[in-house]
């Protein structure tokens, strides 16, 4: 069955974290409130983002792919997609945040990847409905449903916030930075740290003996 990448989208394959940015832009109080009581697991990441998104009114969605236009990705993410590709390695992209975000900031780099995972959106009302057919008991997109989906030998994950601490321990192998090698420690997992998507790719050679 082979092997299967799975990238979290958010201060992952972007440079900064462009989903919170937003949610602090467009949501600033529901936003101050909610997203510090996320990152210490007091409140779930499906109760909170809701809660923010929904606050949003729909006719500022092209406003807030303006904002996401501009996101840098991170450094190598090519070069890792022509390595996956040259192993016949899947790459599939798990987000916890937006799939319009995540459309616009990958544009032609979209194309190459097997598919993408996050929240959809209603706008036909006043103000945003999430729309999440990966809905878990606490996350809008539940990463462990969605590598469920995917029948594969060996599963690696890549992430570096609190929406991948699921899929990071239900995964063998797994690349963390940033706030998620935190979580990770406190669990005792281990994990592999990655600063650009060149780390990811000379450590996947060098697992694999390529």
């Amino acid at each position: 069955m082979g092997k299967i990448v799975f990238c979290d989208f958010d201060g992952t394959i972007t440079a900064q974290e462009t989903f919170v940015a937003v949610l602090k832009e467009f949501a600033p109080e529901l936003a101050a409130e909610l997203i510090p009581q996320m990152y210490a697991l007091k409140v779930t990441l499906r109760e909170g983002v809701r809660k923010i998104l929904e606050s949003i009114p729909s006719s500022r969605l092209p406003e807030i792919i303006e904002f996401t236009r501009t996101q840098p990705i991170r450094d190598g993410l090519p070069e890792l997609l022509d390595f996956l590709d040259s192993q016949d390695v899947p790459f599939v992209v798990v987000s916890g945040g937006l799939r319009e975000m995540v459309e616009v900031v990958m544009g032609d780099l979209g194309q190459r990847v097997k598919a993408i995972h996050a929240i959809a959106l209603d706008i036909s009302d006043s103000h945003f409905r999430v729309l999440s057919p990966y809905e878990g008991e606490t996350e809008l997109v539940d990463k462990v449903k969605v590598m469920e989906m995917y029948p594969a030998d060996v599963k690696i994950a890549i992430g570096d916030s609190v929406t991948d601490l699921n899929m990071a321990i239900s995964a063998p192998v797994v690349f963390a930075r940033d706030r998620l090698v935190q979580y990770l420690e406190e669990r005792h997992k281990s994990y592999i740290t990655w600063n650009d998507f060149f780390d990811v790719r000379d450590a996947l050679k060098e697992l694999w003996k390529i």
